[in-house]
């Protein structure tokens, strides 16, 4: 690679401004107590390039909609990015020696709570997703912005890694550039390939990236590579920069034993009186970007969900749902892990193409792009089976505490799924998603409900999880019925009631075929649809268990754990209520869906053998 010609000054101060990096976070990490300090100092050089050379960007309004994106995928080094904003004058040098304190928000690991941090990073592997995300919403808002994500060379061993590479390379995404800081030591050991740059050089290319090896700790080396990767050569492009850890103290410097350890404060100053930085410099005069056009006044998404008169799939009524809210949002994308003709996501590309995009079976992926487009200001649904979603849990815990919007559905939940055996049945996501923090779990039991349910879970926040099923089942609602979070539906109810039985999706229908034989025989139930499992209505239900004379059924296609059955019991407890709980008990296998539900003892008929053992 050819190396930039630059001038004297600017390459002085560049480097001026890395060993202040270097200053910086020895001096915050010591301070706190705790830090890694030595990984920041390997990647002083490319953060003072990329943020003070390469990137149009207004650290004063890091949300504006035109900047260039940075995402610290290895987030450990969160100092680093920390002393980069002490360098533009949006944090003061005290700020700094606040790292890691309770009532500061410049935590260990960087998290949105801090207005330059578009993500949470920290569980190593997902950031290059979230910084695809973030470059897919430029370019579908037309905005000639680029996005750069930092990599420790450990993290390349995570899968996560991998998928985003192929998608980004696959799709030739020529606005993300991707810095592998090679720095040879992991936390307790050497990295898998340790300095072997070339290999990892070998492997980029072979997924069709643009790559640039280079000395990470050469300023003119870098501004090159960085230069390289915005001129129009097609594709995603990555630096791999050869790097030392602790760089610039030499009892550091490519020492094992100081991974996540301050310098001692007797230490301090010996460090420090190594690096050869300028006690003061100015703030750092930004690149600005454009500024942004006018926004676009986005419609609330609002429609009419379809009548579904005779009956049909919940996730048919995704599908329906989900174009229709294309079509009236240009916030919303779709996002789904080639299942697309079985989830029903496939409806987005009549409705409008450019707003799905295919994830193939790559599902952390999927997620960790979905929070990248989330943390740019689009609604994004992604789709697979519920129950490969447990492949990405991190990805989900991550995205909650990066606090975006983003909504999950997981279709052909349960057992009713049928002939396609144990592997497909989503048994163990409602207690994946309940876990979620601030989650919202929501779980239709028509396709009429399911539409409302897309609706609501566009304009709610935080981690929303939508259930869908494979059967086709009877329709139970008008289309103008409402489903607000945070309640449930009572279906049937009397005076006279012995007992409430609640469900959800295929269960409801069970529990309303029960309810019909159990009346015919002058037993009278009541019946809710507990559409919403999180959060849920506490005092509600607790006003429904003491008008049915405190016995409760509650019936559910998943397993006992972490279920409908569970999240009803914490609401119960100490209530006095009896309460009797039937859920997938064991290990399924193939076959039809009435006989999974009869076999595994939670069709209409073991709903009945149910009630009438409490109110007998």
């Amino acid at each position: 690679m050819a190396t930039a010609t630059l001038s004297g000054s600017l390459v002085k101060d560049l480097q001026d401004r890395a060993n202040r990096l270097r200053v910086h976070s020895l001096r915050s990490t010591t301070a706190a107590g705790s830090g890694h300090p030595t990984s920041c100092m390997s990647a002083a050089e490319i953060a003072a390039t990329v943020f003070f050379h390469a990137m149009r960007y207004d650290p004063h309004d890091p949300r504006k909609a035109t900047n260039d994106r940075f995402v610290l995928s290895k987030g450990h080094a969160a100092p680093l990015l920390y002393a980069v904003m002490a360098e533009f004058g949006v944090l003061s040098e005290d700020d700094l020696l606040d790292l890691r304190s309770f009532d500061s928000d410049l935590e260990g690991h960087p998290t949105p709570r801090l207005p330059f941090v578009d993500a949470a990073t920290g569980s190593l592997g997902q950031g290059l997703s979230v910084g695809i995300g973030l470059a897919l919403a430029a370019k579908l808002d037309g905005f000639d912005a680029r996005t750069y994500v930092l990599l420790g060379d450990g993290e390349t061993a995570e899968g996560n890694v991998w998928e985003a590479v192929a998608w980004a390379g696959h799709r030739r995404l020529d606005n993300v550039t991707a810095i592998v800081d090679c720095n040879r030591l992991g936390q307790s050991q050497e990295t898998m390939y340790g300095h072997d740059v070339d290999g990892y050089a070998r492997r980029f290319e072979s997924f069709g990236w643009n790559v640039d090896v280079v000395d990470g700790h050469s300023v003119e080396d870098l501004v090159s590579a960085l230069d390289a990767g915005k001129s129009d050569r097609g594709g995603p492009s990555v630096i791999v920069a050869r790097t030392f850890k602790g760089k610039g103290v030499s009892w550091l410097e490519d020492r094992d034993g100081w991974h996540g350890k301050p310098v001692p404060e007797d230490r301090l100053d010996d460090a420090l009186a190594e690096i050869e930085a300028p006690p003061k410099l100015d703030p750092v005069e930004p690149k600005l970007p454009p500024e942004p056009p006018t926004p676009v006044v986005d419609l609330e998404p609002s429609f009419t969900p379809s009548p579904h008169k005779d009956g049909d799939a919940t996730r048919r009524g995704y599908g329906d749902a989900i174009a229709k809210l294309v079509a009236a949002d240009r916030r919303v994308v779709a996002l789904d892990g080639e299942v697309k003709n079985s989830t029903y996501a496939e409806t987005v590309i009549g409705a409008d193409p450019s707003r799905f995009f295919e994830g193939y079976i790559a599902e952390q992926n999927l997620v960790a792009m979905a929070a990248g487009l989330a943390a740019a200001g689009k609604i994004p649904f992604v789709s697979t089976f519920g129950a490969f979603f447990a492949r990405c849990f991190d990805q989900i815990r991550m995205a909650a505490i990066s606090q975006v919007d983003i909504n999950l559905v997981g279709s052909h939940a349960g057992i009713s799924i049928g002939e396609d055996g144990p592997s497909q049945m989503a048994l163990e996501d409602i207690a994946i998603m309940r876990a979620v923090a601030g989650s919202t779990v929501l779980y239709p039991s028509d396709a009429v409900s399911c539409e409302r349910l897309v609706e609501t879970a566009a304009r709610t926040k935080g981690i929303v999880y939508l259930r869908t099923g494979r059967p086709v089942a009877p329709t139970i609602y008008s289309t103008d019925e409402p489903f607000p979070v945070g309640e449930f539906k009572v279906l049937r109810e009397s005076a006279a009631d012995a007992a409430l039985l609640i469900g959800a999706g295929v269960t409801l229908h069970e529990a309303l075929k029960a309810y019909d034989q159990l009346r015919a025989d002058g037993i009278h139930v009541r019946v809710i649809d507990l559409y919403c499992v999180k959060p849920i209505d506490a005092d509600g239900l607790r006003a429904q268990a003491v008008a049915a004379g405190g016995n409760v059924v509650t019936v559910e296609d998943h397993y006992p754990e972490g279920g409908i059955g569970e999240a009803v019991a914490t609401v119960l407890v100490s209530t006095g209520t009896k309460l009797t709980r039937l859920a997938v008990e064991g290990l399924p296998r193939s076959g039809k869906s009435d006989e999974l539900l009869h076999a595994f003892r939670i069709d209409a008929v073991a709903i009945e053998r149910a009630v009438r053992g409490v109110v007998s």
